[in-house]
């Protein structure tokens, strides 16, 4: 299955269908989101998927937003924040769970392949080990599902451990490996081992501003992994546990984020909330078929983006870039601080 085929008119047409059935659904099973729609005034039909009702992502802060009974919540979900904010909640039955699994590793399968490969982790092991696991600790844990022979490159106190990484490439370094590590890290520590990897598949996500703070942009980071460490083939996503399941996969060029069949973006103009045409920068919002136990189906984001071209790349559809946070929005906290894995 390839997630990435349809170009933006077709892709369109069957979101809007498909989201406008979801939203009766969560407007039915889940009393919250029914009050929202009524405040508003959203009543169907939606021709667009621009004309879709949107809820705002921190929402999920503030209430329990479920569309299954209690008695059928498999796993509750929770966001990282930094110190006094609340962290989303997010509600899976055991039939959305099924889903977000299946469709993500579908997404990955387009840059990674039908096999596990082995993999290199750009962290330390205690990140999966804590008790309360923290954002960047479930990504890595998520993300060993596709791996095998998981070798990390820092030991326990979080030092490099290049014996470690030598071993790794003395046993996988000839054939193709999957590396994955949080933006900064993998700047941080990748550049400086001195080894060859180039047979490796990089993915990567957040930990953007900590560049930035260096002037490090995303044609930087490419170009001096690709000079250092002959790495190559390099995937950045976008992602976020409110819509657990989508990511938004980086091409082969790194010529943007774009946007599996199940899912999409609207650029909104923050002050006129209307979509803002390509070249435009304006809040991101997110919509995806997936969120089934919840009603996270349209998602606006407190992140900017901007839409760079449509049908026009190596994927179909939208091509787009996140350019930060939205200046005084609150800050989700994530993986910039290595300190706190």
């Amino acid at each position: 299955m390839n997630v990435f085929s349809l170009r933006e008119e077709e892709r369109e047409a069957r979101l809007v269908e498909e989201l406008a059935e979801l939203t009766a659904w969560h407007r039915q099973a889940c009393p919250p989101y029914r009050r929202i729609l009524d405040a508003i005034g959203a009543r169907p039909p939606y021709e667009r998927l621009v004309d879709l009702p949107w809820l705002p992502v921190r929402l999920f802060k503030t209430h329990e937003l479920r569309s299954v009974p209690r008695e059928r919540v498999f796993r509750v979900l929770t966001s990282s924040g930094t110190t006094g904010q609340r962290p989303s909640r997010i509600y899976l039955d055991r039939e959305a769970a099924a889903a977000q699994t299946r469709m993500l590793a579908a997404t990955l399968k387009v840059v990674l392949g039908e096999r596990r490969l082995p993999m290199l982790v750009v962290d330390s092991r205690t990140v999966v080990r804590s008790a309360t696991l923290s954002a960047r600790g479930a990504g890595v844990l998520g993300m060993m599902n596709f791996g095998r022979d998981h070798t990390f490159v820092l030991d326990e106190q979080g030092r490099v451990d290049a014996e470690a990484v030598k071993g790794f490439l003395a046993r996988h370094g000839g054939r193709r490996f999957l590396v994955f590590g949080f933006t900064f890290m993998v700047w941080l520590y990748l550049l400086d081992l001195g080894v060859d990897l180039s047979q490796g598949v990089l993915v990567h996500s957040g930990g953007w501003k900590r560049l930035a703070e260096q002037a490090v942009d995303n044609a930087e980071f490419r170009r001096r992994l690709g000079a250092e460490c002959g790495l190559v083939l390099i995937h950045n996503f976008y992602g976020m546990v409110e819509q657990i399941g989508t990511i938004f996969l980086e091409g082969p060029e790194g010529d943007g984020l774009y946007c599996p069949d199940f899912a999409d973006v609207v650029i909104r103009d923050p002050e006129t909330w209307e979509e803002a045409p390509p070249g435009v920068p304006g809040l991101v919002e997110v919509v995806s078929t997936l969120p089934a136990s919840y009603p996270g189906h349209v998602l606006l984001t407190e992140d900017l983006g901007v839409v760079r071209g449509v049908d026009d790349g190596a994927w179909p559809g939208k091509r787009f870039e996140v350019l930060g946070r939205l200046p005084r929005a609150e800050v989700r906290g994530c993986s910039d601080t290595f300190g706190q894995g």
